[in-house]
């Protein structure tokens, strides 16, 4: 059972959806105004989310949609609510599949929209191939896997299991949870991660009370060391998960899907995952897949050590540390509005006089000298600093700049 994995892609909004499908995503998720995990994430409303569907259609991307919210009895009549919303939609902005992760709105689903794909989430915590068959029996095409499995694990749910369709995180943050089911921010700030409400605590900043622990059967090896920096420091958030370098066994071993994590990201920060991701499945197609061709493309992402997670059996892992100096997005070419002028959004603080990166998909990187581009704001003045959130013009005539392309400054 060998094919290329489908490579999934978080979209948080518009501009990432457009984001993910043009850097190289097969397949997208994303909740609509209720019942999804990132409830606060300025997600699609009704009929952006049937346009952005229908959106995704248009361009053979796949679309699933997320009700993976765990739900209470109040909010069971919220769960009937969107399954009738989805039912209303038509064929060309109806979700390829509903991701679910509560039996009883998998069972809501299977009455009201009995022919809808169910992809479950992977807060079910799906972690053997007796629990992934029951799934299965109930309708359930396609399982993410708790994110706590290895290789070996998964192997053998694939061996167990021919006819499910397996996914799998590739990509992005670890909760300090079981498969993402935290209760910490409930607990800190009466709003639950599992209804999409999630302050993320594990990345607040503690004062140190405690320095390291160690285990008694384990003398002179510490468990867990806390850094401290400024008088405060990030002791629960993980490490980032970063699978690039095992995608030929993805491939080799029946994976279906790759996931990538976080709605949440920027879209910068999506355009260089998705694409280091996509490139790199188009090399392992063609047979020339090398990880470290794409490797530092995601480490210039990294806010934290990029991980192999769970993946290795015994306890073994791969880490990468993130990279010391990292290019940060310029900005996103919002349209074009003459034969060498271009409208950019802006997003962060750079000095003209540097180099500029296009992000090309493809992991193609050409770069302007300082002497080749401008920037002008509306007034038609030149600009030797640019600044977050303003929307400027960009003076070049390189071949490569096009619409929905993302701007990096560039190595020097």
């Amino acid at each position: 059972m060998t094919f290329l994995p489908e490579l999934l892609a978080p979209v948080g909004n518009r501009e990432k959806l457009e984001t993910a499908i043009r850097y190289g995503a097969d397949a997208v998720y994303l909740g609509g105004p209720i019942m999804n995990l990132r409830a606060k994430s300025a997600a699609f409303d009704w009929d952006a989310l049937c346009d952005g569907i229908a959106y995704a259609h248009q361009h053979d991307v796949s679309a699933y949609m997320c009700l993976n919210a765990l739900p209470r009895e109040q909010d069971l009549k919220k769960v009937d609510e969107a399954l009738e919303h989805i039912s209303g939609m038509d064929d060309a902005s109806r979700p390829d599949a509903l991701i679910i992760a509560d039996p009883g709105v998998l069972a809501k689903t299977r009455k009201l929209l009995p022919d809808m794909p169910i992809h479950l989430s992977t807060q079910a915590n799906t972690a053997n191939s007796s629990s992934a068959a029951f799934w299965q029996d109930f309708g359930v095409s396609r399982v993410n896997l708790a994110r706590e499995l290895d290789l070996q694990a998964i192997m053998n749910i694939r061996r167990a299991l021919p006819d499910l369709e397996l996914e799998v995180f590739c990509h992005g943050a670890m909760c300090m949870a079981v498969s993402g089911r935290c209760v910490m921010s409930a607990h800190m700030n009466n709003r639950s991660a599992n209804l999409g409400l999630c302050t993320h605590p594990c990345r607040f900043d503690y004062q140190v009370k405690a320095i390291a622990i160690e285990e008694k059967t384990r003398p002179g090896t510490l468990a867990w060391e806390v850094y401290e920096e400024d008088g405060y420091s990030s002791i629960l958030a993980a490490e980032d998960l970063c699978l690039i370098k095992f995608l030929p066994w993805f491939m080799e071993n029946g994976v279906h899907a790759i996931k990538i994590e976080g709605r949440m990201k920027s879209g910068g920060y999506l355009a260089q995952v998705v694409d280091s991701y996509a490139t790199g499945l188009r090399a392992l197609k063609a047979g020339t897949f090398k990880a470290d061709d794409h490797l530092g493309e995601l480490l210039n992402t990294a806010s934290r050590p990029l991980t192999s997670g769970f993946f290795l059996p015994e306890g073994k892992r791969v880490t990468y540390p993130a990279a010391e100096v990292q290019h940060p997005i310029v900005g996103r070419i919002l349209a074009q509005t003459g034969d060498e002028s271009w409208q950019v959004a802006v997003r962060t603080r750079f000095d003209c006089s540097k180099p500029l990166c296009i992000l090309v998909p493809g992991l193609e990187r050409p770069v302007m000298a300082s002497t080749e581009y401008s920037f002008e704001n509306p007034q038609g003045e030149r600009r030797d600093t640019v600044h977050s959130g303003t929307t400027l013009t960009l003076r070049a005539s390189h071949p490569a700049l096009s619409e929905g392309l993302f701007l990096r400054e560039a190595a020097e």
